[in-house]
This record gives C-alpha cells, sequence and structure tokens, in this order.
C-alpha cells in the first residue's frame, strides 16, 4: 500500500486555493454591486430637486421644517445650473464662475436655514458639485 495523503493534500490545497480566487472575486463583485445600488445618491448628481432634497437632508441632518424651506429655493435653482451645466459653449472657468453666481444668490436664503455647520457643508458640497460637472464635460461625459 502506498500513503498518498501528501498528495492528496497537496491537491486539496491546490483546489482549495484555486477555488478562492473565483469566489473570492465573485463575492467582491456581489458587495460592490449592492453598495452601489443601495448607497444615496450624491447631491451634486440628480437634477430632480425632491431628489437632491432627500441627499442633501441625508448629509446635513435636515430638520423637516428645514426640508420644507429648502425645497422651493432648490426647485429655482435647479434649471439654472442645469442649464449652465449642459451648455457646451461655455468654457469651464467661465460656467465655473456662473454656477457660484447662481449660488451665491441663494446663499443668504440658506444662511437663514441652516445651522452654520449645516450651512459649511453645503458649501463644500456645492463646491465639489462644480468640480464634477465641469471634470465630467472635461471628459466628454
Amino acid at each position: 500500500m502506498y500513503d498518498l495523503s501528501p498528495i492528496a493534500k497537496s491537491y486539496v490545497a491546490k483546489h482549495i486555493a484555486a477555488m478562492r480566487n473565483p469566489f473570492t472575486l465573485l463575492m467582491s463583485a456581489v458587495c460592490i454591486y449592492a453598495f452601489l445600488s443601495l448607497a444615496p445618491a450624491a447631491p451634486g448628481q440628480t437634477t430632480d430637486p425632491a431628489a437632491k432634497l432627500q441627499a442633501l437632508s441625508q448629509e446635513l441632518k435636515l430638520t423637516p421644517q428645514q426640508k420644507m424651506q429648502m425645497l422651493p429655493i432648490l426647485k429655482e435653482e435647479g434649471p439654472k445650473l442645469e442649464a449652465i451645466k449642459n451648455n457646451p459653449s461655455l468654457p469651464p472657468m467661465q460656467k465655473m464662475e456662473q454656477l457660484r453666481a447662481i449660488h451665491n444668490e441663494s446663499a443668504p436664503q440658506f444662511q437663514k436655514i441652516l445651522s452654520p455647520v449645516q450651512y459649511q457643508q453645503l458649501q463644500a458640497i456645492r463646491q465639489q458639485e462644480i468640480q464634477q460637472a465641469i471634470a465630467r464635460k472635461r471628459a466628454g461625459g
């Protein structure tokens, strides 16, 4: 009789290692898909004022009263922002200036509604939104 245990152990170890890579890859893909499908949209990635408000509400931890006060402002500025973002004739620097001008128009209203910390967070979100919009247009998207 031959002792095949070292060979069998080697085969089993190779088989397990070979199965781990595809299994790990598959599980990683499933986790990434679940995260992307369940994660809320970033505030600047939506044109719908209600959806944008919902995303901002989560990030800024808005009260129901703050949400009600912010929705009309977002509805008013939304079409203006989209027109600038989608204007192919504007160079990126001009777009950034015009987006900031619209944000500056509504800034006093938001300062009255939000706490100082929330307002600072909103400013950071809006700056990021401007940079992402310009980056997408530069990339051809």
